[in-house]
């Protein structure tokens, strides 16, 4: 099945998960679920939505919901790059397609940013995050000599949703908000 067939067979999924509703965890359980179809085999993202940028990871936008009850993103990690300390403030789905990734979770607590524990996604891993079960994490690619690939689906159009970026030596929180490497409202 090519790229528009499987990622419309789970967006199509994703629009049926999300008219009927439910609790965060709900949501979260069943897009996990799909995100594991979907990233089960490398052969659907097209080359567009997989290009690095040489400085820092580039955020596709591949499928936003017409009533923006989900969005659908490609992580594109070059070789070595991380994301900075970063909350995401609605459930999303992470699933490794390409590559690996290390992530480190933290807390945030009385102004105190405490550091919890390291994991790696390998291809066909799928983690959680959200305001609920652990929202604030640092993400980088596992390798240092090629690209990784993750596929990211949010309860809200995150490319457009205020969130946080935190200093680890600090605990300083800065406000930002992220937009698409390949839509106008890239900031």
């Amino acid at each position: 099945m090519n790229e528009t067939g499987k990622l419309k067979r789970f967006t199509d999924q994703m629009t049926a998960l999300t008219t009927r509703g439910g609790d965060d965890p709900t949501l979260i359980e069943g897009a996990r679920e799909l995100m594991k179809a979907l990233v089960g085999a490398d052969d659907w993202l097209s080359d567009e939505m997989a290009q690095p940028h040489p400085s820092h990871y580039r955020q596709y936008l591949l499928y936003r919901d017409p009533d923006e009850r989900f969005v659908v993103v490609s992580f594109v990690w070059g070789p070595g790059q991380h994301a900075p300390v970063h909350d995401h403030t609605v459930w999303g789905v992470i699933g490794m397609l390409r590559g690996a990734e290390r992530t480190l979770s933290y807390d945030f607590q009385n102004g105190h940013l405490l550091r919890g524990t390291e994991a790696r996604l390998e291809p066909g891993d799928v983690e959680a995050v959200g305001p609920g079960i652990g929202d604030i994490h640092q993400v980088s690619n596992a390798y240092e000599d090629r690209v990784s690939i993750s596929i990211h689906c949010y309860g809200a159009d995150i490319g457009r949703v205020r969130r946080h970026v935190y200093d680890p030596d600090s605990a300083a929180v800065k406000e930002f908000v992220s937009g698409y490497a390949n839509t106008a409202s890239h900031t």
